[in-house]
């Protein structure tokens, strides 16, 4: 189009060359172009996180009908996403526990969560362990934690899952983790939850998976799909673990706080401490601090630190007004070294 205008000038007598003109009509044009796409590119850019711009460790607080639980979280193209247990106390119904996501670019804006799962107290999907990358498909864990008839903990049919997504919202159905092997029906696995996945940091193409069973119990896999038991270690619940140089570091719950342990080979486990965080000032916290998720970013630019969320009971779970399926809030703490741990001083100090 604005070739065009240039050459109708041209022939209603402009001074101006044709050839002058196109040229100088192209480079305008080239120039807004490049403009226009670095703009763009800006937009899509995620800017660095503002850490002084905390002002609470609460990134969802729980209230008398819902709980915030077991987060974990990815993040991809300057996008954090969050995934967490949903608990929901209906009138006359009781409890419904779901997975639900949430996203953010900054650690302080959330999105409003959604919910992925099915309303079925027979299921009730939950506990997102983590979310790994697999080709071209990202692989969420997660367990069932049936508690029919108003049970208070899930039951003997709880198992742990995969579901499978192109783009982190939308997500297939859940397909069993036979982490006893092929050949061992579901039925006779027995109870666990909190499935946690990672690569073998000296063995490409195999992988593991953590999870609760009288202990923590480990399978591997070179597939994702068929598992084989290799054992288990004493731990507390919600496993997770990452690589730190040439060690693993587990992050667990056991009663209250979050354990370390590290390791160089799987077997050869040693302890390393308890995090209690700030739970001595958090009234929010003050029942149980635990499910301590890891997400290290020490070395994105755009981040710097290690994030930690965690979730924190306001109530012993023992009490009738709550802490298990109500008055449960994620917060977050952030380290430079996995040893010492800071978090927003504002509000939530209370």
């Amino acid at each position: 189009m604005a070739i065009r205008a240039v050459r109708n000038m041209a022939m209603k007598g402009n001074s101006m060359s044709l050839r002058s003109m196109i040229h100088t009509t192209r480079r305008a044009m080239l120039v807004s172009a490049l403009a226009a796409s670095s703009l763009v590119a800006r937009a899509a850019e995620p800017e660095s996180v503002s850490f002084a711009a905390m002002v609470s460790p609460v990134i969802f607080r729980g209230d008398a009908t819902t709980a915030y639980r077991d987060p974990a979280v990815v993040y991809h193209d300057g996008w954090f996403r969050l995934f967490f247990t949903l608990v929901e106390i209906e009138p006359g119904a009781g409890p419904f526990s779901y997975t639900a996501w949430s996203k953010s670019r900054d650690l302080v804006r959330w999105s409003d969560p959604v919910t992925f799962t099915p309303r079925d107290q027979n299921l009730n999907y939950g506990s997102p362990g983590n979310i790994v990358r697999d080709g071209n498909e990202w692989v969420l864990c997660l367990q069932t934690y049936p508690r029919p008839r108003g049970e208070q903990y899930g039951n003997a049919s709880s198992r742990i899952w995969a579901m499978r997504s192109n783009d982190l919202e939308r997500w297939s159905e859940p397909e069993l983790l036979r982490v006893k092997g092929p050949d061992v029906p579901q039925d006779e696995m027995g109870r666990m939850i909190d499935a946690y996945l990672l690569p073998d940091k000296d063995q490409p193409g195999k992988w593991w998976c953590f999870y609760k069973q009288a202990g923590m119990s480990m399978s591997w896999s070179t597939d994702l799909r068929t598992w084989n038991y290799a054992g288990r270690i004493s731990a507390g619940e919600n496993a997770c673990v990452i690589v730190d140089g040439d060690d693993y570091v587990l992050f667990h719950s056991p009663a209250n706080g979050i354990g370390i342990k590290r390791t160089g080979d799987l077997r050869q486990w040693r302890d390393e401490g308890l995090l209690t965080l700030g739970q001595k000032s958090w009234p929010w916290s003050q029942g149980r601090l635990t499910a301590g998720f890891v997400l290290d970013l020490r070395d994105r630019a755009t981040v710097g630190k290690a994030l930690m969320f965690f979730h924190g009971s306001e109530f012993p779970e023992n009490d009738p007004r709550g802490g298990f399926d109500n008055y449960a809030s994620i917060g977050l703490a952030w380290s430079d070294d996995l040893r010492h741990w800071a978090w927003p001083k504002g509000d939530g100090d209370e």
